[in-house]
């Protein structure tokens, strides 16, 4: 079974008035202005699936810091899972900081949200460092039995539309104060993952995972084996950053990596069904 856990879908009302709602929401301008933005709709989704072979995808909306509007991209997840059964599972996004985050995670939990995510820590301003930012956040996460997926990324390298500065340093502070929340932390943690080579911070992160949105963007496919060699290869989602990149670019990464068919299964899928069991293999 094969599962991209990282798919963007975004409300037709939305991407048609996208200027208009830019006005008042700039982390969303910078992204949607970017030269490799895309829009996609839950039909282009399965119909990519279908194509491309893809089992089952995760899907959520554009985290913007207006409640308003995050619930309308979780109204039109939460439609599509339900047009589209066993092939779309729905995330919720949500302003972390705004007074009606606990009703409203309640809200999607209740109409089949498996996480919360993807939000940007920068991008709707608030600090996953602070913990009297976050606690309110992780221990719903937790008591609702949902996992929390963050935008992070790499502190190095050429920058890009919505890199933002949440990086390793800031994701390993979040997982040092809520070990309590399963966390997927998008773009490969921005290389958290590496510090899972220190016998202390393998503890600090044992409820972390890290999905591979954008890698052919950022990484060559030597990343997959080092990340085998530290031993998180079990941490690893498959996430295509649909509808920005396709499989078959991730097809050419793996190919490229020279992994065993063990691996590959994992990342594709395996280890996705551990993360909904709340366990590493």
């Amino acid at each position: 079974m094969i599962v991209d856990t990282h798919v963007h879908l975004t409300p037709p009302r939305i991407a048609a008035e996208w200027r208009d709602i830019a006005e008042d929401e700039p982390y969303f301008a910078l992204l949607a202005g970017s030269k490799v933005h895309k829009w996609g709709t839950a039909e282009e989704l399965v119909a990519r699936m279908d194509e491309e072979g893809v089992d089952e995808a995760w899907a959520f909306g554009f985290a913007f810091r207006s409640m308003e509007l995050c619930r309308e991209c979780n109204d039109y997840v939460l439609d599509a899972a339900k047009r589209f059964p066993g092939r779309i599972r729905p995330l919720a996004v949500v302003p972390p900081l705004d007074p009606a985050v606990e009703s409203e995670i309640l809200r999607c939990r209740n109409a089949g949200c498996i996480g919360v995510g993807e939000l940007f820590p920068q991008g709707q301003e608030w600090d996953i460092t602070d913990l009297r930012q976050t606690w309110r956040l992780a221990g719903l996460c937790d008591e609702a039995g949902l996992f929390l997926l963050l935008h992070t990324a790499e502190p190095v390298g050429h920058d890009y539309p919505g890199k933002g500065n949440v990086g390793p340093r800031e994701a390993a502070a979040f997982c040092t104060n809520h070990p309590e929340v399963r966390v997927v932390l998008a773009h490969w943690g921005g290389g958290l993952w590496l510090y899972e080579c220190m016998p202390e911070m393998r503890l600090v992160l044992a409820n972390a995972w890290y999905d591979l949105a954008a890698s052919p963007f950022l990484y060559a496919p030597e990343m997959l084996r080092a990340a085998s060699a530290a031993g998180v290869a079990h941490k690893l989602l498959y996430g295509s950053d649909f509808p920005i990149l396709s499989r078959r670019r991730y097809d050419r990464f793996f190919d490229e990596a020279a992994l065993d068919d063990s691996f590959i299964r994992a990342v594709l899928g395996g280890n996705a069904e551990e993360l909904l069991l709340g366990r590493h293999v």
